[in-house]
């Protein structure tokens, strides 16, 4: 038997304030994108397994929770990601809608198993896409916009690090050489840094992406270094991603708070992400707080689509203690009058009126006690 209370590894309950915390940190963040333009949409938490995230070009092979529908009897899935199920709307409900479309939102998801940085399974995610477009403009919007909704959310110190997804994969169909590494291989080999492995390989021509990790003003001169080395194919498959990056750097360069670093081989959850991945750390917190990047949506009569922008996850906000706000809690005696605490609610007050006489107001987390009908610190006694 299960002891009253157990919930499984992963999940837990939000209790006052953090829960409270929570609502008010969603709800700023998504003022700030609906006051950019993003409408907000809300996809169910659970779809078809054989449906959900299937508009991504190149859909992550992600773990998740299934059960049989006892009403299709076909097999669902409780969502891991918002992002696709949004790709599945724009490619569908809104095909017609003008494009660039803008769209927000906010939901739980749930993945299968934790790790060690990030043990909760369930989270609540928020951000917006753009859809229709993935070029240097987009992408500037996407990254200005998340970072302007961290700034609100009360974070000072921010870093952005930057990935180029598809660049291994694209100098490698360029004809840059491998020697006997697979392309799956030398990816291995890049996201483990592994120099000495790459030269047993035959691959050392893609050492220098190794060497092009760190902050982004000595990383973007060595890959355009880089750049001058290669053959003429493989050259301008990297400037072509090299020239809006760079705009991308100088554009966000001074921004308050904000450091910018670079990894042109990081793929690590970026499965479906194309010319752009980038994600998001905030100072003092132990793992990334967001990621978002460029991408293509699939129409279901296979045309393709560029898509960009970013999630955001909560939790570890919520535990360090953003979007908590000091509240002024006010003890109400239980004889005072509804009209009289209406008129301090609209003062400003959040008030508790007492159900009983001998109700106490610091277990209450009341800061004030109303006291002849004036607000007193709740130090000061009641005749």
């Amino acid at each position: 038997m299960l002891p009253p209370g157990l919930l499984p590894e992963g999940l837990r309950d939000l209790l006052p304030p953090a829960a409270e915390a929570e609502a008010k940190l969603a709800a700023a963040l998504m003022a700030v994108f609906s006051a950019h333009g993003h409408a907000r949409v809300s996809p169910p938490l659970v779809e078809y397994e054989a449906t959900l995230g299937s508009r991504l070009a190149s859909p992550a092979r992600r773990e998740l929770l299934r059960f049989t529908d006892p009403v299709s009897q076909h097999t669902l899935a409780l969502r891991s990601d918002i992002t696709g199920q949004v790709g599945r709307i724009a490619c569908t409900r809104m095909a017609a809608s003008p494009r660039p479309l803008r769209l927000s939102y906010c939901g739980p998801v749930l993945r299968v198993r934790g790790d060690q940085l990030s043990p909760e399974r369930q989270s609540l995610q928020t951000g917006v896409e753009i859809i229709g477009a993935d070029h240097e403009a987009a992408a500037l919007a996407v990254l200005r916009l998340a970072v302007e909704a961290l700034a609100t959310a009360g974070i000072e110190a921010l870093s952005l690090d930057l990935t180029l997804p598809d660049l291994v994969a694209h100098l490698h169909a360029a004809g840059l050489s491998a020697g006997e590494a697979s392309l799956a291989t030398l990816q291995a080999l890049l996201d483990g840094k592994d120099i000495a492995s790459l030269r047993a390989a035959g691959a050392a021509a893609y050492e220098p992406l190794i060497a092009a990790a760190g902050p982004a003003a000595t990383a973007l001169p060595r890959l355009h270094a880089f750049a001058a080395t290669l053959p003429e194919a493989a050259a301008a498959v990297l400037a072509a991603r090299l020239a809006p990056l760079s705009a991308l750097v100088a554009a966000l360069d001074g921004t308050p708070g904000l450091s910018l670093s670079l990894d042109p081989t990081e793929r690590h959850g970026f499965e479906y992400q194309s010319w752009l991945g980038f994600s998001l750390f905030g100072a003092g917190l132990p793992s990334e707080i967001g990621r978002g990047g460029s991408y293509s949506l699939v129409h279901p009569d296979g045309r393709t689509e560029p898509a960009i922008g970013f999630s955001l996850y909560l939790d570890s906000l919520v535990d360090a203690g953003f979007g908590s706000v000091a509240e002024k809690r006010l003890f109400c005696p239980p004889d005072t009058a509804p009209e009289a605490a209406a008129r301090l609610r609209a003062q400003g007050w959040t008030t508790v009126t007492a159900l009983a006489p001998d109700e106490d107001p610091a277990a209450q987390r009341c800061t004030h006690v109303l006291v002849g009908g004036t607000p007193q610190p709740l130090t000061v006694t009641a005749e």
